[in-house]
């Protein structure tokens, strides 16, 4: 033999040696085939050396589908050496072992001694097959006996609109088969049951072999949801080639997944930690039933209702431009006709007696009114005087305020140029706040001093950051949430998204459709409100250019910066709560709360505003508070449950912020937060309550603040006692409520300086309550909640209330969304009655 030779044979032999030795079957092993019958049970035993082979046929027609369950239970106690069933069917093979064991979390053992299992269903091509399928029997232990049966499944069929009922273990899982009828696109599978424990799985899985019904493989295909006492899920015919699924309920072996307890199982010192624990009779009641999901015309009809609700908004706003539009066309012939020189005194006096107040006491400017869209081109003030030579245009709130001569005033603001330095407004205003500070009250006018190109670059910077944060804060929005719903429709997992299952509606790709376009409101009444504010602004211009005399020196100073920066926010609401509610979870919760913050505090500068033009802050100062809002929000989101650290800071934080803003509104800006606080603080309560006892200087700002203070204070010490959950929504609680507050003060502080509401603003403050209430009172059903687990959230979930297609939450978009922009409206329009009054008549609170 060669050299090469001798080595491949040492080769060989070496790997010879090294192959594990392959067992050989005992050489008395008895093999005993059994022909057997549906419906009977069969108790025998097995052992080492005896195999049992069960023979069952049946006919299998191609158009009738039966289910056939295999029941088997070992009544011996050889947990070491279990009993291995073998189900050969003509395509398919099931086998399994009894005792069944499962493991559930840290890797505990379950054992279970009766098992089912129903057979997969092999597919035939002929009218009618006779079908074959074989149970082995074995085991390596000593004289094990078992029982055997095997029957057909009734109602294996799921029929539309039936309900059925079953019960279901860990080991001995249940699934039915659906066809969908041939007019029928889309089903919804609702299974319910009495009892939330123990913890149930639900999925549908296409009619393929194996169906995978255990606890330990159910999550490996198709869709799945887990289930205490609601499931639902919504099937597509387009998803299933063969036009029918499965439905699986399998219960888990433990319940912790669903928000039950981890049991506690105490082990005997013989027990090693690995020994399974026999879970006893660990079963549920459920029942099934699928019904049609809504057709295509719901879609359409949906979509077009969604449209005219918000487009019937901008034909109301369209029909009150054109009436505000006649209005100015016919005062400006009534005004032209007075002054006509062909007119004598008695015609005079009657055209006079003739013309509403409301005409005499509007200023040239006013078509910028809630919806106007005019040229507001018409006479000047002087016309008027000239004209009604005696007739006086008086303002009588608060003792004498008439239009004495007001083109003929000097202006209040400078001409300079615009300079960089300007923008320190919270520090250049502290000269003019020493000079006025011997005044017991202030006016306006005292604070509405700087040059109006200034102020308008100023405020504009409110629009032009947010809208720049909108972006950088949309895009990776977006992005993440289309790849959780890629997760969502990869996976099959349900329980990444907190839908309501019994109302989501899909399209696409997207799972609950409904609760996206609902939010639609936002985006197009944002739109509009954004289109009225650009219109006033342009006929506030065309008065500026005009030099007129209203426009100049009259009313609360016009800054339309901030309003644009509300409309803003508002569609951005709508684009970040859609986005949120493609796949709504814990993690993406801040994103359909961060502008509502932005609205609350929007709305609040805008109130301040409104008698502080000079002195509000600056849009990096309060962006930049928003900003700590919303990173306060996302740590008491992530960190906040349940740490009592964070809520005592919080709550110092919120007690504070408190006290600094009642101090600014109490002395209307006029005081520093510097070194010297202290000192000063000191000072005032020694002279006024300890030298002297004096009553407060404003006796109703410090009542309303008093009462402000006692509501926040009574929010801090509920955060800090009970601790909510959801810190986004109790913050953005405390945001709403301190904007209500603020918006009280001010309408009590504007009737208390004798100033009135006109009609539009006084409708749109009822209006805009009773549409809130409503809002409200649908936010507060409460369908889903991340706070829980999935499963205990899809106990909330509700069937559809309007047109078969929107649900509460829906309903709370749209109401809520029509009472945000009439809020704006509100803000808009409240101060309109002060468009005749000079700014040095108008008060400061």
């Amino acid at each position: 033999m060669s050299g090469a030779g001798a080595a491949v044979l040492a080769w060989a032999l070496l790997a010879g040696a090294l192959l594990p030795v392959r067992p050989q079957p005992p050489p008395n092993r008895t093999v005993q085939e059994k022909e057997a019958q549906f419906n009977t049970t069969y108790i025998d035993w097995v052992d080492a050396n005896l195999l049992n082979i069960y023979a069952f046929n049946h006919s299998v027609r191609r158009n009738r589908t039966e289910g056939v369950r295999v029941s088997v239970n070992v009544l011996s106690d050889h947990k070491d050496l279990p009993v291995l069933f073998v189900v050969r069917q003509k395509e398919a093979v099931v086998s399994f072992q009894v005792p069944l064991i499962l493991r559930g979390l840290y890797q505990r053992k379950y054992a279970y001694q009766e098992v089912s299992r129903t057979l997969c269903q092999p597919q035939t091509k002929t009218e009618v097959e006779t079908q074959y399928f074989y149970v082995d029997v074995s085991t390596l232990s000593r004289n094990t006996s078992y029982q055997l049966r095997v029957t057909r499944v009734e109602n294996f069929v799921l029929r539309t609109n039936e309900r059925f009922s079953f019960n279901a273990t860990a080991a001995q899982p249940q699934y039915f088969k659906y066809e969908f009828p041939k007019d029928v696109d889309s089903v919804i599978v609702k299974v319910t049951s009495a009892m939330a424990f123990p913890c149930s799985v639900i999925s549908i899985q296409d009619i393929l072999c194996p169906v995978y019904d255990l606890d330990n493989n159910v999550a490996f295909i198709g869709m799945y949801q887990t289930m205490t006492k609601k499931a639902a899920i919504t099937v597509q015919k387009k998803d299933f080639p063969s036009h029918s699924f499965y439905v699986v309920v399998v219960v888990k072996t433990e319940d912790e997944v669903c928000g039950g307890a981890l049991p506690y199982y105490p082990l005997s010192k013989d027990d090693s930690p690995d020994e399974p624990v026999d879970q006893h009779n660990r079963q549920k009641t459920l029942e099934v039933m699928v019904s049609p999901a809504i057709t295509s015309e719901a879609y359409v009809r949906s979509v077009l209702f969604c449209l005219g609700i918000f487009l019937s908004f901008y034909i109301l706003t369209l029909l009150i431009a054109c009436w505000e539009s006649c209005r100015q066309h016919k005062r400006k012939g009534l005004l032209a006709a007075m002054d006509s020189p062909s007119m004598d005194t008695a015609s005079l006096l009657g055209h006079s007696r003739s013309i509403p107040d409301s005409f005499l006491n509007h200023g040239p400017y006013d078509s910028y009114g809630y919806g106007s869209f005019g040229n507001g081109s018409s006479s000047s003030t002087e016309a008027v005087t000239d004209s009604l030579g005696s007739t006086e245009v008086s303002y009588s709130y608060v003792g004498e305020r008439s239009l004495e001569n007001v083109a003929g005033r000097p202006r209040l603001d400078s001409l300079s140029s615009v300079e960089e330095d300007d923008y320190d407004t919270l520090a250049d205003i502290d000269y003019d706040k020493n000079v006025i500070r011997t005044k017991q009250y202030l006016c306006v006018a005292d604070l509405a001093r700087k040059d109006k190109r200034v102020l308008r670059k100023k405020y504009q910077i409110y629009f032009w950051n947010i809208a720049t944060i909108a972006v950088f804060y949309a895009l990776p929005v977006i992005q993440l949430v289309i790849t959780y719903q890629t997760v969502v429709n990869v996976t099959g997992n349900q329980d990444i998204c907190y839908y309501n299952f019994l109302c989501a509606h899909p399209l696409g790709n997207l799972s609950a459709f409904n609760n996206i376009l609902s939010n639609l409101g936002y985006v197009l009444l944002g739109l509009l409100f954004l289109l009225i504010i650009l219109q006033r602004e342009i006929n506030y211009n065309r008065a500026l250019l005009r030099n007129d005399a209203h426009a100049l020196e009259c009313g609360i100073p016009k800054h339309f910066g901030l309003f644009y920066a509300m409309g803003t926010a508002l569609m951005m609401e709508g684009l970040l709560s859609a986005c949120y509610h493609v796949c709504p979870n814990y993690t993406n919760f801040q994103f359909d709360t961060s502008f509502m913050y932005m609205i609350a505090g929007l709305c609040m500068l805008k109130l301040y505003q409104k008698r502080h033009p000079d002195i509000n802050a600056s849009a990096y100062s309060a962006y930049a508070c928003l900003a700590l809002v919303i990173f306060f929000s996302v740590v008491g989101v992530v960190f906040g449950k349940g740490n009592t650290a964070f809520w005592i800071v919080f709550s110092v934080i919120h007690i504070v912020a408190t006290l600094l803003l009642s101090t600014q509104l109490y002395y209307m800006g006029r005081w520093k937060l510097d070194s010297g606080i202290l000192r000063r603080i000191l000072h005032v309560l020694y002279t006024d309550c300890v030298r002297q006892c004096s009553g407060p200087m404003y006796v109703d700002r410090m009542v309303l603040l008093v009462m402000g203070n006692i509501i926040n204070w009574s929010l801090a010490a509920y955060g800090l006692i009970v601790r909510p959950n959801d810190f986004a929504s109790y913050l953005l609680a405390i945001g709403i409520c301190n904007l209500l507050l603020y918006f009280a003060f001010y309408i009590i502080m504007k009737l208390r300086s004798g100033e009135r509401i006109k009609l539009i603003p006084l409708l749109c403050i009822i209006s805009t309550s009773v549409v809130w209430g409503f809002a409200l009172f649908f936010f507060f059903q409460g369908l889903s909640t991340w706070q829980k687990t999935p499963a205990e959230s899809r106990e909330h979930n509700r069937d559809c209330i309007l047109l078969d297609f929107f649900d509460d939450h829906d309903i709370w978009h749209f109401l809520s969304s029509i009472a945000m922009f009439g809020s704006f409206l509100v803000l808009l329009t409240l101060d309109d009655d002060l468009d005749c009054v000079q700014r040095d008549k108008i008060y400061v609170f």
